[in-house]
Order: C-alpha cells, then structure tokens, then sequence
C-alpha cells in the first residue's frame, strides 16, 4: 500500500492532461487517415535522454544536501559538546550552546523550506545572526580562559557549519540547468500529440485498442517522470517522498543533555 501510496503521488493534473490528449491526437489520426511510421529513436534523443540525465543530476545534489545537513547538525553537536565539556564550572555555556542550536535548526529550516521569499530571506538573516551570537560564545569561551587550541577547534566547528549550510542554500538556489529543463519539458508535452500518426498506426486495423494503450502508456510514464524528477529538484520544499526533514529540532534537542 506504502508503494501505490507514493506512486500516486507523481500523478497530477499534468499527467492526466497530456496522457488524454496523447490519446486524442491518436484517434483524430485515425479519424482522418493520417496515419505514419515515425522514428521512435527521436523520442529517446529529444526527451529520455536530457530526462535521464535531469534525474541523475537532481538525486546527486539531494544526496550532496543530505550529507550538508549531517555535517551541519553534527558540527552544531560538537559545539555544544564544547561548551559543555570545556569549562566544566561554567554552568551557562551548556544552556546557552543548546538554545543556539535550537535557533539555528529552526532558522535553517524555515530559510530553505518556506516557500515565501520574505519569509526566505528572514530565516537566511537570523541563520547569519545565531552565526554571530555562536561566535560570540567561543568568545566567551577564551574570557573563561579555555586554551587556544580548544577555541581553533570550536571556530572550526563553526566555520564548517557556516560552509555546509552555504552548500544547502547553493543547492536550494541552483538547481538543475534551466535551458535543460525547458527543452525537455517543452518537447515531452508535445511528442506524445506528435507522435499520435506513429501511435495509430500500430496494428491498426486488426487491433485498433493498441494504438491508444502505447499513446497513453507513453504519455504516462513520460510525465511521470518529469514529475519525479520536479519533486527530485527541491530537496527542501516538502512536496515529494523524497525531500530532506529539516524540522529536527524535537529529534535532536532532547539528546543535548547538560550533565
């Protein structure tokens, strides 16, 4: 049931549209004797392929933001291990680290996954201002006469979460070459209708309901995939199976203890 559930996921309105007029263009064909032998290669080279290959490149910048994000939350982690362990006598450092990361987990959230620009751009300047206040902290750190080696570590800590969440923002921003996705978008809507002489010339007339089951299942699997390849594409926006949970602050709060 899980499988069906989230195969009916990659259909929509598109899917449905282009399937029926794939159908259509079909049936007209045969209404008006226009039927040919088109070169089904051509379907392969103007659509398959840049889809393929769309596909491939959306998976590999989802996996590259799944590993930002581990290194991200563990980088925030060790920084919270530091304050904690570091100055044993300071007893705010721990509390203080732990708000952070709870601001910072929530801040980084809502600058990727919100669809809102405003609301974009506000988490993006109070992600930069936790930044700012964690630097602060490893100040305080070195007032609480930590040794110079155990604050490199900490700004590196920090560094590192400060450059995994530029790779998320990168990838939220860029994603796959937009010329690409035009051309293939453009020419997947418009083969399954061109394609409709092609289609009703198979096995016509002994076997006239093949012909419309290949236009249809064309048009199907085609836009099904444009769709997965869409939900592929945004990693952070919460559509998809297969988008990143950024809201994790009630996973990985708890495990910060102070003791």
């Amino acid at each position: 049931m899980e499988t069906i559930s989230n195969f009916i996921k990659i259909i929509n309105h598109r899917t449905l549209v282009i399937t029926g007029l794939a159908i259509l263009s079909t049936y007209l064909s045969r209404r008006f004797d226009f039927v040919a032998d088109l070169p089904i290669d051509l379907l392969g080279l103007a659509v398959v392929f840049p889809l393929v290959f769309s596909i491939n490149s959306a998976y590999r910048m989802r996996e590259d933001a799944l590993q930002a994000f581990a290194r991200l939350k563990g980088n925030a982690i060790a920084l919270f291990y530091a304050h904690r362990d570091w100055n044993p006598a300071e007893e705010g450092g721990p509390k203080r680290a732990r708000a952070l990361i709870e601001e910072l987990l929530d801040a980084v959230a809502n600058s990727l996954h919100s669809k809102d620009y405003d609301a974009k751009k506000t988490g993006r300047s109070r992600t930069f201002e936790i930044f700012s206040e964690f630097s602060d902290s490893i100040e305080a750190l070195r007032a609480q006469k930590a040794s110079l080696n155990d604050i490199s570590r900490a700004n590196e800590y920090l560094r590192d979460i400060i450059v995994e969440y530029e790779k998320m923002s990168n990838i939220a921003q860029y994603r796959t070459p937009i010329s690409l996705r035009a051309f293939t978008r453009l020419f997947l809507n418009l083969f399954p209708v061109i394609f409709g002489p092609h289609f009703a010339n198979i096995d016509y007339p002994d076997y006239p309901i093949i012909g419309y089951v290949f236009a249809g299942l064309y048009a199907f699997v085609l836009v099904s995939l444009d769709n997965v390849q869409d939900h592929l594409e945004n990693p952070f926006d919460g559509i998809g199976t297969d988008d990143l949970q950024l809201n994790v602050v009630e996973e990985v709060i708890p495990m910060l203890e102070n003791e």
